[in-house]
């Protein structure tokens, strides 16, 4: 075992030390300046990380012995499950590789991401924002970090492919990615894959909106794949224009990202409240004032007519947000949109 991680560490970059050392001191600060977060959590968290840290590193060391010809690099965890299985009903998965950010980059702050401490600050901002569950500070970073050193890891001869939706969330992790490839020479192609799918797979009967690339089966991926391998790689003007538009983005306070007008627009975060209040109106008024409404209902309410991909969670804090501001009055307990509903305060 000390011969392995010998071996381990000899093979860790700085970016992957750095991460490491970062999460270990941000948990002892945590233990020092948090009563609930007591020496057993801290050492749980560490054996997690520790753990963590462990099986990354093998899987990294087997998939570098793996020779991929090409990447996919797609933004959460539904696109990049149907991708895999379109590649592997193509008999593709052993020569291409799927690589995703488990995230959504729609909300949260965006600053320095390619780095420890922007990655920090963007979960801290989750943690004081979202309901979140008790895995996530550590899970969030090991994720995170790994989708990033999967990237920078890639082959310089190996071809590569990012799927992006007309969104704020993959077109904001599509310009995070070419700053994570900005000096690389590999050839990019990009999958516009709400225009595609719209090409290939609208008609007359049917004219799908599409908000992700996750919604998208793995069937039509196929067809979309097939389609898209006539798609011509980025030119060096688009690619820096691109990363300069992350540059751009990750320098303004705002959380909240839109799509409009096929650019990606930051907007401030109480963005959609009278959304929400106004949706709220139409409910009440076909089932009563007085009554009490689960926030889940609201919530998916408002997830189902809306043509930005935001997320439910970001919905359910500005829910909370209302009721701390008067607007809504609250029974029950708000650890889940299940927990709680919610109705005018008087």
């Amino acid at each position: 075992m000390i011969d392995e991680l010998k071996r381990i560490l000899k093979s860790t970059t700085e970016e992957e030390a750095k991460s490491l050392l970062l999460q270990t001191l941000y948990g002892i600060h945590m233990n020092k300046e948090v009563t609930e977060y007591t020496d057993s959590d801290l050492a749980a968290d560490v054996k997690r990380t520790y753990n963590d840290f462990l099986q990354y590193k093998r899987k990294q060391a087997t998939e570098q012995r793996h020779d991929y010809k090409s990447y996919h690099l797609v933004f959460g965890d539904s696109p990049a499950g149907s991708l895999k299985q379109a590649l592997k009903k193509m008999k593709l998965n052993q020569e291409e590789k799927v690589i995703s950010f488990s995230d959504l980059f729609s909300i949260g702050p965006l600053t320095k991401l390619e780095e420890a401490e922007g990655v920090l600050e963007r979960r801290e901002w989750f943690e004081n924002h979202l309901i979140v569950d008790d895995d996530f500070p550590s899970d969030y970073l090991y994720s995170f970090n790994k989708t990033i050193d999967e990237i920078r890891a890639i082959p310089s001869n190996a071809a590569i492919t990012i799927w992006a939706g007309e969104n704020a969330h993959e077109q904001t992790g599509l310009r995070l990615v070419m700053r994570l490839l900005n000096e690389r020479s590999n050839d990019i192609q990009l999958i516009n894959s709400t225009e595609l799918h719209r090409k290939l797979l609208n008609t007359l009967e049917i004219q799908y909106q599409l908000l992700h690339t996750g919604e998208i089966s793995p069937e039509q991926l196929i067809t979309m794949y097939k389609k898209g391998q006539n798609t011509l790689p980025l030119t060096p003007e688009e690619r820096i224009s691109l990363e300069k538009e992350y540059t751009e983005l990750s320098t303004t306070n705002e959380v909240l990202r839109i799509w409009q007008g096929d650019s990606i627009q930051s907007v401030e975060e109480g963005y959609f409240d009278d959304l929400i209040i106004q949706t709220a109106r139409r409910l009440f008024a076909k089932r009563g004032i007085e009554e009490f409404m689960k926030s889940a209902r609201l919530i998916g309410e408002l997830i189902g007519h809306l043509n930005q991909y935001v997320g439910d969670q970001f919905f359910e804090y500005r829910v909370r947000h209302l009721i701390l501001n008067g607007v809504f009055e609250i029974k029950g307990v708000p650890k889940a949109m299940r927990f709680y509903s919610i109705r005018f305060k008087k």
